[in-house]
């Protein structure tokens, strides 16, 4: 039976099927599959075939899942696209299988498709929730232009601990900018409708505590605590949740003893009852079969039985489903069960797709230009740090080099399956015909870049920093463009030290001696630690991330004024690796300090506070915050501060809200996010922010789960320019 013929059986009437609901629709098709298709739909598979050329002869491994393919055995793929390749896929599932049920074809955009915007991580520190949402939709229309529809993103993992190379991927450690960061991409991907062609499936990852490794090392146990998984991790789930996400991934990792793929009171409690979640849940690469050496499985057959009773839908290529999934359901009535229904949330997220009417449908796109939106978002995410008053810089002689400077390939980021290398327009390439001379420094890394190997890192070859230096030395500024490579941050890239390499610390010290003011643009994928000297020696630093296809430009534009500095911090910046994890959001001790005695909480070789505060970040102007007044408000408060522009350049700031709460039963961090708003003024200028907080935002979950709201204690409201900054107003709530 082909598709047509599936269609025409389910629905007599074209007419009559548009108007039946989804539900019902599903039903009709659900009522035509055996027991091997239904299994079949929760199977997918890597691209394991080149499905333009000839069938695969000789190679087992390839020849099983292509008779997997023909026999309803797969009901989804990943990492295949270009429109041939989807078109050529999908018409094997359609006109060779029984049933003819399509495939769907996912993907990891995760900054962009083949036109990369900033990392995740730079994203976030926009601060600004509408350029998210439009570059999350960027990405959409590039890659379902290429035959793609559904993505393994946004990743909301929340994370206080910067040497995990996944930080790149998330929106850092404050769970209420998560949330909305969540919210924005869900629907920059999704759109108004799935079923429009150029909207892709969101998924959000990882189900949950991913973000919490201990050691920081990626595929790690984690270890936390029930009041941080309920008010911490599962805040940007829930978020994601409400505006629509279609799909949600399972973690590859363990807590409280049960990995993350097989937690059935995790995703039954939390994920499915909790937060009403109905669509699709979808295990991470491998996952199921990785509960065998985490050691919670007997075997592949217990790991699926397992994981399908935790409420996986699917099992991205364990092969566990697969093999064992048939023999399951006929041994167990309750897993029988199980599999109609993974099935039947597949075919709804297939319907909703709009692939059950029209397979091909993502296959006829015009590639869109997205390289405005990918240039605005980078402009957007950079942060000025330090500034000497050096930045904006003018009409003098500038020298340029750094072993970033030239780069095309790690200013990409690490996430860029779809995009060709060395694509990117490096810093050098963006100041041709300025009054910039650009000279190379000693390289930092060595050999092979890809996405499955480790970096090689020069360890000890300067010898092109003393030439680079020598040939700049008529100039007037030295900007220097270090930091991290795409491939040493991102998954299976955890560093124990977050300091630059010796052979950019030898850079920079030689230009420090130059006398020379030194403009420090630093390319990272996550904080790193800049120690003392780098600080107090740098004339400016400019964090510009991995800033994607157009990150030359936009680096210079801000460089030089056109732009100003937008971002601000989305993650705290430690002094040393000894402080992490480190976040603005902790809780007070019992013992807090300081105290003139050694009895309190701190350390004896580091200070506890951060090098940059969450929050943080400088503009090309100053700003001053005044008359901080707030009233009571239906439903909760509501903050209204004078910001007043005192510097000689317009320019906008983020207004940020904090609360901080005690005496109410519970302890609570010292203080976190509950609103934020930017305001754009003009030299001198000032304007009145209002900032609501509701009442609902000081409810806080406690260990077991139960929403314990705040109605009685000290209530501190913060507003300021960053977490550690602000105008602070105090009341006692009587109940």
């Amino acid at each position: 039976m082909r598709f047509g013929t599936l269609l025409l059986f389910a629905l007599p009437l074209a007419a009559v099927a548009q108007r039946k609901p989804v539900a019902a629709r599903v039903d009709s098709v659900l009522s035509l599959m055996t027991l091997p298709e239904l299994v079949g739909q929760t199977n997918q598979y890597n691209g394991f075939w080149n499905a333009t050329g000839p069938m695969p002869a000789g190679n087992e491994w390839v020849e099983q899942r292509v008779k997997a393919l023909k026999q309803g055995g797969v009901g989804s793929v990943l990492n295949v696209a270009g429109v041939d390749q989807v078109r050529a896929l999908q018409k094997v599932a359609v006109e060779e299988t029984r049933l003819g049920i399509p495939l769907i074809f996912g993907l990891d955009v995760i900054h962009g498709y083949q036109t990369l915007s900033p990392i995740p991580l730079a994203e976030a520190a926009s601060w600004d929730l509408e350029a998210i949402k439009r570059s999350a939709r960027a990405a959409a229309l590039e890659a379902t232009a290429d035959g793609i529809n559904w993505t393994f993103a946004p990743m909301v993992d929340i994370s206080r601990d910067p040497r995990w190379g996944r930080v790149m991927e998330g929106a850092g450690e404050d769970p209420y900018l998560g949330a909305r960061i969540a919210e924005a991409r869900v629907r920059g991907f999704q759109g108004d409708n799935l079923s429009d062609p150029t909207t892709l499936a969101a998924c959000l990852k990882h189900f949950a505590g991913y973000g919490f490794p201990v050691s920081g090392k990626d595929y790690h146990t984690t270890d936390y605590s029930a009041h941080t998984l309920y008010n911490w991790i599962l805040p940007p789930f829930e978020a994601g949740v409400k505006a629509g996400a279609a799909t949600v991934m399972n973690a590859f990792s363990a807590a409280n003893g049960i990995p993350a793929t097989g937690d059935s009171a995790l995703v039954w409690g939390e994920l499915r009852r909790r937060m009403g979640f109905g669509g699709v849940l979808v295990s991470d690469w491998g996952s199921i079969g990785e509960m065998i050496p985490h050691g919670y499985a007997r075997d592949l057959r217990d790991a699926a039985d397992r994981a399908l009773a935790a409420g996986c839908d699917i099992d991205m290529e364990s092969d566990a489903y697969l093999r064992h999934g048939v023999e399951l359901a006929r041994s167990h009535p309750a897993d029988s069960l199980r599999f109609r229904e993974a099935a039947r949330r597949i075919l709804t997220l297939k319907f909703e797709l709009g692939l059950m009417d029209d397979p091909y449908r993502y296959c006829r796109a015009t590639k869109p230009d997205v390289r405005a939106e990918a240039y605005d978002m980078a402009v957007r995410s950079s942060v000025l740090l330090q500034n000497k008053g050096v930045l904006p810089i003018g009409s003098v002689l500038v020298g340029l080099t750094g072993p970033m400077a030239a780069e095309k390939n790690g200013v990409l980021g690490n996430w860029r399956v779809s995009a060709k290398d060395q694509s990117a327009q490096s810093l050098a390439e963006a100041v041709e015909g300025r009054c910039w001379t650009y000279a190379a420094s000693a390289p930092h890394s060595v050999g092979q870049e890809a996405f499955h190997a480790e970096l090689t890192l020069n360890a000890a070859d300067t010898k092109a920093n003393d030439a680079a230096l020598k040939a700049l030395r008529k100039h007037d500024v030295l900007v220097l463009a270090v930091g991290e490579h795409g491939y040493e941050s991102g998954e299976g890239r955890s560093r124990a030290s977050l300091r630059l390499s010796a052979v950019q610390q030898d850079l920079i010290r030689k230009a420090y001696k130059t006398g020379k003011p030194v403009v420090l643009v630093v390319y990272a994928g996550r904080p790193l630690v800049l120690e003392p000297w780098i600080q107090e020696g740098a004339a400016a630093i400019l964090w510009a991330w991995q800033p994607g296809t157009l990150g030359g430009q936009a680096v210079v534009d801000v460089l030089c004024g056109k732009s100003e500095p937008y971002g601000r911090l989305p993650m705290t910046f430690p002094r040393s690796e000894g402080q992490i994890p480190i976040h603005y959001d902790a809780f007070s001790t019992g013992r807090p300090g300081p105290k003139s005695e050694v009895f309190w909480s701190h350390y004896t070789d580091e200070s506890n506070a951060p090098a940059y505060p969450f929050g943080y970040g400088l503009s090309y102007t100053s700003f001053a915050y005044e008359n901080l007044q707030v009233r009571e408000a239906p439903g909760g408060w509501s903050a209204t501060v004078t910001v007043r522009n005192t510097g000689a350049r317009s320019g906008s700031d983020v207004v940020q809200l904090y609360v901080g709460r005690e005496g109410n039963g519970q302890i609570y961090p010292v203080k976190s996010l509950k609103a934020f708003k930017r305001v754009v003024l003009e030299p001198g200028s000032s304007a009145a922010v209002e900032l609501e907080l509701p009442r609902e935002a000081l409810t806080q979950r406690d260990g077991q789960g139960r929403s314990i709201p705040f109605t009685h204690g000290t209530l501190r409201i913060t507003v300021g320019p960053n977490s550690a900054e602000g105008l602070t107003w105090t009341t006692n709530l009587i109940p």
